[in-house]
This record gives C-alpha cells, structure tokens and sequence, in this order.
C-alpha cells in the first residue's frame, strides 16, 4: 500500500484550511485516509505560529514507514525540521523547443549576414 503524506483541503469557499494526513495514495484528496498529523492554515501570517502545527514524532514514524511526502508537504516539514527536501531542477525543461531554436539560428544568420554586408 504506496502511503502519502499530504494536505487534504477543509474550510469555506476562498477560506483554505488543510490538515496533514497521511493517506494511501489511491484515495481521492479529501478522502479516506489513516491518521491526521497536522493541520496547516495559508491564511495567517508566516510569522504566526499556528499556522503549521505538526506531530513532529508520528511525521517522522510515518516517513520511517515508507511514506512519502508531497511536494508542498515536504517543504512544510522541512521548515518545522523534519527531514530534508532535495532541490528540484530540469535545466531541460528551461531549454527553447525545437522551432525557437530554428528562429533564434535564423536571427543569427541574419545578423551574420547583415554584419557582414555593412563591413564590406
């Protein structure tokens, strides 16, 4: 059974509030899940401290167990101090797709060329 730690959305429309369960990954969002461990408010300030409240020990038993944290979840216990989120990158994605590409090398070849005609 693939366990998630995750935030499950409660409160009123427009007014978030989201607990921190943790889930089997096949349930829906605001479903079934096995134990709630937190709650976290978006709406108070960063500053205010019960903005997140974690069960720091059932967080990291949960994660000893196998169960993986979202993104959003994982940088919310690392602010807290529990566990450690690796830095996600893909200097792919940044990269101009293939027409961009054809383009920019046809800019250039006309820059070239320009340059070339003016320095003749």
């Amino acid at each position: 059974m693939p366990l998630k730690i995750r935030l499950s959305r409660g409160g009123a429309k427009k007014r978030p509030f989201y607990r921190l369960v943790v889930a089997d990954s096949r349930m829906p969002r605001d479903g079934r899940f096995i134990e709630r461990i937190g709650t976290f408010d978006p709406l108070k300030s960063k500053e205010d401290a019960t903005r997140l409240t974690v069960d720091i020990e059932k967080a990291q038993a949960w994660i000893a167990k196998g169960a993986q944290a979202t993104d959003r979840v994982a940088r919310l216990l690392e602010s807290v101090g529990v566990g450690k989120r690796e830095a996600r990158n893909n200097p792919e994605k940044a990269k101009p797709k293939k027409k961009a590409q054809e383009r920019a090398a046809a800019a250039e070849a006309a820059a070239a060329a320009a340059a070339e005609a003016a320095s003749a």
